[in-house]
C-alpha cells in the first residue's frame, strides 16, 4: 500500500539522518518538507540571510571602530580627561614622567619628540622624581626639552618628592619650574666614586696586575691608592663637567652666572628655600603645572592632559629602589675609571 511503503521510508530515513549529521537536532519529516515546497520560497532561509547581513555589517563595524582606537592609542598613548571634562578632540597638556636615577635617555628623548610632532600636543609638563644620574643621558633630556621650546612649545616642570642634581638639571630647561614645599632639589654638584682595595687584596692574597700604555690609563685603579697627580687630572675633569652644570642653571633660570656659583656646592634645598633663591617659580603640585602649562599655551582651563604608557621591569625598579645606596653601587659593573660614569646625584 502506498500510504504504509511511505510510512516505512519515513521511518527508516530518521535513524539515517540523524547518524549522517550526527547532531541533537531533529530532521522535519516529509509532511513538513512538503509543506515548505507548496508555500513557496523559505521565509526562514530569508529571515536567515538577513541576520547573517546585519552580523556581517555588525562585525565591520566593530572592527573599524577598534582599529581607528587602536590607532588613537597607539599614537597618543593614555589618555584622561582633565577635571572637568575637557573635550577628546582638541589641544591637550602631555605629562611625561622622569622617574628614578637617569642611567639612559633613550626612551624620554623619543618620548618627548613625539610630543613635538605631534599638533594636538600644544604643552607639556615634566614630572621629575629623580635624585639624578650620568651626567650625558641628563644633558640629552635637557637639549630634548629645549627642542621642544624652540618648536613653540611650552614646558613645564613638576617636581616631586626629590628632583636633584641631574635631576634638577633637567627642570632648568623648562620654561616654568613648580616645586612642592617639601620638594628636595638642588645639590648641583659633580660626584665620581673609586675604592681603594689595596690593603683588602694584599689580605687576601690577590695580586693584581696591570700593563697598560699611557700614565694615566689605569687611573682609579682599585689595587693601589690614586697618586696626587692622578688627583689633580680627576678634578679638572669634574670641575669641567660642575661649571657646564651652573651654567646650564645660570642660562635655564636667567641668573647672573655668580649667583648661581654660591649655592651650586651640592646642597639640598627645600622647595621653599630654592623658590626664594629663584630657582623655581612657584609653589605647587602636579595639577598646578598642568594649569600653567595650559595657560602658556593658550589652553582653557581645565586641559584634556595625555601620557604615554611604559613599561615597566625589575630593573626599574631596582635602579629606582637602589639606584643611590650602595646595593645599587654593587649593580654596576666595576670599570676602569674612564669606563666609570661621572653622576650628577644627590
Amino acid at each position: 500500500m502506498p500510504t504504509s511503503a511511505a510510512s516505512g521510508s519515513a521511518s527508516r530515513s530518521w535513524p539515517t539522518r540523524w547518524r549522517r549529521h550526527r547532531t541533537w537536532r531533529k530532521v522535519p519529516g516529509p509532511e513538513a518538507a512538503g509543506a515548505r515546497a507548496s508555500s513557496g520560497p523559505s521565509t526562514t532561509t530569508t529571515t536567515r540571510t538577513s541576520v547573517r547581513r546585519r552580523l556581517t555589517i555588525l562585525a565591520a563595524a566593530v572592527l573599524v571602530y577598534a582599529a581607528v582606537a587602536g590607532l588613537f592609542v597607539i599614537s597618543l598613548g593614555g589618555l584622561s580627561r582633565g577635571e572637568g571634562g575637557a573635550a577628546l578632540f582638541g589641544p591637550r597638556v602631555a605629562i611625561v614622567e622622569l622617574e628614578g636615577v637617569i642611567l639612559e635617555a633613550d626612551d624620554l628623548v623619543r618620548e618627548l619628540k613625539d610630543y613635538r610632532d605631534n599638533a594636538a600636543v600644544r604643552a607639556v609638563v615634566v614630572r621629575i622624581n629623580s635624585p639624578g644620574g650620568v651626567v650625558a643621558p641628563t644633558q640629552e633630556l635637557h637639549d630634548a626639552v629645549l627642542r621642544l621650546r624652540q618648536a613653540g612649545k611650552p614646558v613645564v616642570a613638576s617636581l616631586g618628592s626629590v628632583a636633584a642634581s641631574g635631576g634638577y638639571y633637567v627642570a632648568v630647561a623648562c620654561d616654568e619650574i613648580y616645586a612642592n614645599p617639601g620638594t628636595l632639589t638642588g645639590s648641583i654638584g659633580v660626584i665620581m666614586q673609586l675604592a681603594n682595595l689595596e690593603q683588602l687584596l694584599k689580605k687576601v692574597g690577590v695580586d693584581y696586575v696591570v700593563v697598560k700604555a699611557g700614565q694615566f690609563k689605569d687611573i682609579g685603579n682599585v689595587a693601589r691608592a690614586m697618586t696626587a697627580d692622578e688627583r689633580r687630572v680627576m678634578q679638572a675633569l669634574l670641575d669641567d663637567v660642575h661649571g657646564q652644570f651652573i651654567g646650564a642653571v645660570a642660562a635655564g633660570r636667567k641668573l647672573p652666572r655668580e649667583d648661581v656659583v654660591r649655592f651650586a656646592d651640592g646642597r639640598v634645598f627645600s622647595g621653599v628655600q630654592a623658590r626664594d633663591l629663584r630657582m623655581v617659580d612657584a609653589l605647587g603640585g602636579l595639577e598646578d603645572a598642568v594649569l600653567g602649562a595650559a595657560k602658556l599655551a593658550g589652553i582653557p582651563a581645565p586641559p584634556a592632559v595625555i601620557r604615554q604608557r611604559r613599561r615597566f621591569s625589575i630593573m626599574d625598579l631596582l635602579r629606582n629602589q637602589l639606584g643611590g645606596t650602595a646595593a645599587g653601587a654593587l649593580l654596576r659593573p666595576q670599570l676602569p675609571v674612564f669606563q666609570t660614569p661621572l653622576y650628577l646625584m644627590d
